[in-house]
């Protein structure tokens, strides 16, 4: 493996100098657990020398500063556009992505000293934009509480997206960050139909599971929104899907809802390719008409869901809102029974 060869190169180091390595070969630990949640999984333990990261100025991403603890997941998304980083690491883009996990041990010690660093400006810092900061490896790594402790003490605002449910197990760090600085938190949704899911995630928690995280924490007053994504072309796209999808969301209490085509960059695309060819062979032809000018489905395509996602949304009483404000789906104006010789009973409402 190239640990030697990871380089980090901020134009703007939130620390005192740029390292010439994020870790060196003698920083690293290789460990196995034979236990159900974790067996076939290899995590290589490491002390990094750099935690916050500059997102490239080319990347169409709306934030500059990252925080990864991870890499790799065993979410095993197939179409994770994480999986090019793999390839640095001389891993395998494919399985080992899902099954060779990087753990910044550090990760936590390493941010509270880089926030307190006088070169460091309090900027936004996004986490989970890459792999998910809650996937399974945290449960025993628990490396969040700490990250999260570090930029609640420096009033640092932060945001989270996550397709995991263990983030709730930090609701009270959270609860208590939200009072001192902007926190945003995020699910990613991307549909609800548990055949897709089930081959294409098949590592995450279940899209209910998801949702029951976006209710509790609008319940505990920390507005929770959802990324939905990815919509699958030909596969998650129909509109009585699309229609089921934004539902739920609605009625987990979600404070607001974006679509996101499935987008098929190099290292991911051809781990997703193999899959569709393997799971639905009549589409593979399509895919590649669809995707044939690069990573990125055409514009008309995108502004299609996105046109009918938003629709959904107000419809479903999740339009445009404040921000943290959750809105739900309003319940159905109450009607007065008529009673008379043909209606002895009630009627009996329904929600939409």
């Amino acid at each position: 493996m190239r640990w030697e060869n990871l380089t980090a190169v901020p134009a703007r180091p939130a620390h005192g100098r740029t390292d010439a390595a994020l870790f060196g070969t003698d920083a690293v630990t290789t460990l196995t657990f034979d236990t159900p949640e974790f067996r076939g999984i290899t995590f290589h333990e490491i002390r990094a020398r750099s935690i916050i990261n500059r997102v490239p100025g080319a990347s169409r991403m709306p934030f500059e500063w990252t925080v990864n603890p991870y890499r790799g997941c065993a979410h095993a998304c197939v179409y994770c556009f994480a999986r090019k980083t793999h390839s640095y690491l001389d891993l395998d883009t494919g399985t080992g992505f899902d099954t060779q996990i990087v753990v910044k041990v550090n990760a936590p010690e390493l941010l509270r000293r880089q926030l307190g660093s006088p070169r460091w400006r309090g900027e936004h810092i996004a986490m989970g934009t890459n792999v998910d900061c809650y996937q399974r490896a945290e449960g025993r790594y628990r490396l969040m509480p700490g990250i999260i402790a570090a930029l609640r003490d420096h009033a640092n605002p932060f945001s989270i997206l996550t397709k995991g449910t263990l983030i709730l197990r930090d609701l009270d760090l959270l609860k208590q960050a939200a009072e001192v600085t902007d926190v945003g938190i995020s699910v990613s949704v991307g549909f609800t139909d548990p055949g897709l899911w089930r081959t294409v995630e098949p590592g995450t928690p279940a899209p209910e599971r998801r949702l029951d995280v976006v209710r509790t924490l609008g319940e505990q007053g920390i507005g929770c929104g959802v990324l939905m994504a990815p919509v699958v072309p030909f596969l998650g796209d129909d509109p009585a899907q699309l229609r089921a999808t934004v539902r739920a969301i609605a009625a987990a209490g979600a404070t607001s809802v974006t679509p996101l085509v499935l987008h098929l960059r190099p290292g991911a695309r051809e781990w997703f390719m193999a899959w569709l060819g393997q799971h639905h062979p009549h589409l593979v032809r399509r895919y590649e008409r669809l995707y044939a000018a690069g990573a990125y489905a055409p514009k008309w395509y995108q502004r299609r869901i996105t046109r009918q996602v938003h629709e959904l949304a107000q419809e479903y009483g999740i339009g445009p809102t404040r921000p943290g404000i959750p809105r739900r789906i309003p319940p159905p104006e109450p009607v007065q029974p008529t009673r008379g010789p043909e209606t002895a009973e009630p009627v009996q409402l329904t929600l939409i």
